[in-house]
Parts: C-alpha cells; sequence; structure tokens
C-alpha cells in the first residue's frame, strides 16, 4: 500500500497504475479498499485505479484527534487526496458511502470529470437504514462501538439484519470481513475515529441541499443501483439520474448494497462502457 500525508493524518491507498483513465474508488463504513477488489482485477488493464482507504474505520492508520471526520469533512479529504496525487479528470466511485455528493456540493469537484454513483447514502437516508441506524445508536452509548464490533466476532452475527445481512445478498468471505474490522477490535483511536463520523451527521436541511447541489454536475454521470436494496432505497437511484443533467440510470439485479461484492462482473462492465462512451465523444 502506498500512503500520503493529508491535513487529517496519513491515508493508505492501492495504484494499479499505467496511463490510463484514471479511476478513483471509494468504500463506505466500516471497510476498506478491498472492497473494490474484483471491479479494479477486471478494470486495471485499461483504466488505472486508485482506490484510498478512508477514516471511516477499516483504516489502519488514526487520524489526527482534532481532525474534522464529519461526511463533508471526510469528502473534503477526498478532495485533498486528489490534489495532493495531482489526478485530474478523475472518474469517482461511490458505494455505500455518499459522502461525495457533499465534496460536489461544497465546489470541490474541480478534478472530477465523471461521477459513477451506486448505491449508497441519499437525501435523507444518513445513516442509512437498519445496520445504520444501529450504527448510529451504537456511537451515542459509552463504549458502545466496542461492543457493536466485538459482538461481529461471531460469524453468525455479521448476517443479521442489523449488520451486514441487508448490505450484500451473498456473504462477504470472513477473511475480508476480519480484515475491515480488525482495527476496530484493536484500536480505541480507530473507533474514536469511526465513532466521530458516524454522529457528524447533518441536519436534513442540509442533506437536502446536497441533493439539490447535484443539479451543478454538468459532466458524465452514471448512477448504478441494485433493484433488490435493502438499505440504500432504489427510488434514491431513480431521484439522483433524475437531478444530474448528464445523468443515466442502471439497476443490477440479484444484489444488494454491496455490488462490488454481489455483482462485480455486472458493475465493472458498466463502468467500463460509460468510460468507453465517453472517451468515444470526445475524440
Amino acid at each position: 500500500m502506498a500512503e500520503v500525508q493529508l491535513s487529517a493524518g496519513t491515508i493508505e491507498y492501492e495504484d494499479t497504475g499505467g496511463d490510463g483513465p484514471v479511476v478513483v474508488l471509494l468504500h463506505g463504513v466500516a471497510m476498506d479498499g478491498s472492497l473494490w477488489r474484483h471491479v479494479v482485477a477486471a478494470l486495471r488493464a485499461d483504466f488505472r485505479c486508485v482506490v484510498p482507504t478512508l477514516p471511516l474505520g477499516g483504516h489502519r492508520r488514526p487520524m489526527r484527534p482534532d481532525a474534522d471526520l464529519s461526511i463533508l469533512g471526510v469528502a473534503r479529504l477526498v478532495g485533498e487526496f486528489l490534489e495532493r496525487l495531482d489526478l485530474r479528470d478523475v472518474t469517482l466511485v461511490m458505494n455505500d458511502w455518499g459522502g461525495p455528493q457533499a465534496l460536489v456540493a461544497d465546489g470541490r469537484d474541480e478534478r472530477i470529470g465523471r461521477l459513477v454513483i451506486t448505491s449508497c447514502e441519499a437525501f435523507e437516508n444518513f445513516p442509512p437504514g437498519l445496520p445504520g441506524n444501529n450504527l448510529y445508536l451504537s456511537a451515542k452509548l459509552p463504549g458502545g462501538i466496542n461492543t457493536a464490533f466485538r459482538l461481529l466476532k461471531f460469524k453468525p452475527m455479521r448476517r443479521m439484519p442489523m449488520t451486514w445481512g441487508r448490505m450484500s445478498k451473498r456473504p462477504v468471505p470472513h477473511e475480508v470481513m476480519d480484515q475491515w474490522f480488525r482495527q476496530l477490535w484493536t484500536s480505541k483511536e480507530i473507533r474514536r475515529d469511526l465513532r466521530k463520523y458516524v454522529l457528524g451527521v447533518p441536519a436534513r436541511s442540509e442533506l437536502d441541499n446536497w441533493a439539490k447541489r447535484l443539479a451543478d454536475f454538468d459532466r458524465p454521470a452514471l448512477v448504478v443501483w441494485a433493484a433488490e436494496d435493502k438499505v440504500m432505497p432504489p427510488e434514491h437511484g431513480r431521484r439522483l439520474a433524475a437531478l444530474l443533467p448528464q445523468g443515466r440510470h442502471v439497476e443490477i439485479a440479484d444484489s444488494y448494497t454491496l455490488i462490488p461484492e454481489d455483482q462485480p462482473e455486472q458493475l465493472a462492465a458498466a463502468i467500463r462502457s460509460f468510460l468507453r462512451e465517453g472517451t468515444a465523444k470526445r475524440a
């Protein structure tokens, strides 16, 4: 893993390199960049895939104690990450975590050439669904984050509706989930970082503003949603596509929220088709 020093702390990332168009892929809460391992494997021959591990609980390096880890704060770190690596005309891809919408609303999207929004938080769905609200309630209790994730050492707990059972239709391999949760089991600083993020949800009026500001994103955008999503309402995907001036909408069957786990081949094919179409138009 490469790493870069940002204002909040050290961010680790994977970079496949190469001269192809740059695709930056962002994971969700209590995960790391390995969420995208199958999609990256399918795209890396033709695209430079850059996958940061964001300070959302699956990171290994704690952030500074005074770091702003609210949704907007982490979104600004994404903008800072693009700047520090001097990445331009980026295709920014998100899954589960909807924070990059705040980056657009914040007017810091000049390095983003295209958006790919896959099943993620949107509109008032922060925190999202039953698992998101369960995590939020845990974060409000003293020691709640610690207790919640220690329970996930017991493998049957991982498929419960209030944990990960509604996130992926097919169980995420336990060795992958162990990697996601390991630092939350062992580091109070990582738990502190996650708690700051989970409790940093803004007022609903601000969430509505982020969604409305997507109408200002005048570049190509693809919205890919899981048709059977139980955490991120499928109608949110259609609404997001309608807001984006150049938005297109695709639904993927036989998948829950974590499309990169449930249907990585279909997702990679949709991204590849979207990027090739944009390249052909510029040519």
